[in-house]
């Protein structure tokens, strides 16, 4: 991605809509796209606006300029000695990263660069990521003297226990390919080509019903922390009332009849 023109007027996030998709993306790339309060916020409010928005299918994180996202404004952290800001600072960070499972949407990290300590979180917490190949990944808090606790929480259920723990005392990052390998990423593709693989992506979820993606992106989140007979328990449930929904007779008749179902999300 080109670096973005950048002053203090230029709005921090970016919003673009189109088929469906909602794109939002980070505008601090003088900052390397830190996660500042202020940022934090603006996406908070942004994802919880298009969670209630049923035109949108998708949604896009992506960063302007040389860098994904570089992860907490180390800056603003240091202009503050109390413990009730840096409290609150992790906590908002938590919940942002809640957001992104929770809300109906799939949502899509499109990283073209650098993705570091909570940006690492941040790719970790969206649903799906795409990779550009010279793309890096890391949880390099350690050589700061700052452990990255928080983005672990996220990066962990992505990557084996092993290779995390690496990444976690050690700062070293990974390629892209090795970040794909190890289960951080969906994809790794040429530069000039993340715009079209995440545009696939962004196609195939959109050409699903609404209410059955809904659904799952629900279950999968919450039968991932359940004990195995706890989650077929749940899971089974969930497959019950899926199945008395409007759509997934339709998909069903669709499939038997050999045409394409039309989705209502109901």
């Amino acid at each position: 991605m080109a670096l973005a023109a950048e002053n203090k007027d230029d709005p921090i996030l970016l919003r673009d809509d189109a088929g469906g998709v909602a794109t939002l993306t980070l505008n601090r790339p003088r900052q390397r796209n830190a996660l500042s309060t202020e940022l934090m916020t603006e996406l908070q409010d942004a994802l919880e606006a298009i969670g209630a928005d049923k035109t949108v299918r998708v949604v896009v994180i992506q960063g302007a300029g040389p860098v994904f996202c570089a992860g907490h404004d180390l800056r603003e952290v240091r202009s503050r000695e109390d413990e009730a800001f840096f409290k609150a600072l992790f906590e908002q960070c938590s919940a942002l990263m809640l957001t992104i499972t929770r809300i109906p949407q799939i949502v899509i990290a499109k990283v073209h660069a650098t993705a570091t300590a909570a940006g690492c979180q941040l790719v970790a917490s969206c649903d799906l990521a795409v990779a550009a190949e010279g793309a890096v990944f890391a949880t390099p808090g350690v050589h700061i003297g700052l452990f990255c606790s928080t983005p672990m929480v996220a990066v962990s259920r992505n990557v084996g226990r092993k290779k995390m723990m690496e990444m976690l005392v050690t700062g070293a990052p990974l390629t892209a390919a090795e970040a794909e390998a190890a289960g951080l990423v969906n994809a790794v593709v040429p530069a000039d080509a993340l715009d079209a693989k995440v545009a696939d992506y962004a196609e195939a979820i959109t050409a699903k019903s609404p209410l059955t993606l809904a659904i799952g992106k629900e279950a999968f989140y919450r039968q991932v922390e359940m004990p195995v007979a706890d989650a077929y328990a749940y899971a089974s449930a969930v497959m019950t009332q899926n199945m008395l929904a409007r759509d997934a007779k339709e998909g069903i008749d669709a499939f038997i009849e050999k045409r394409a179902p039309v989705w209502r999300g109901e």
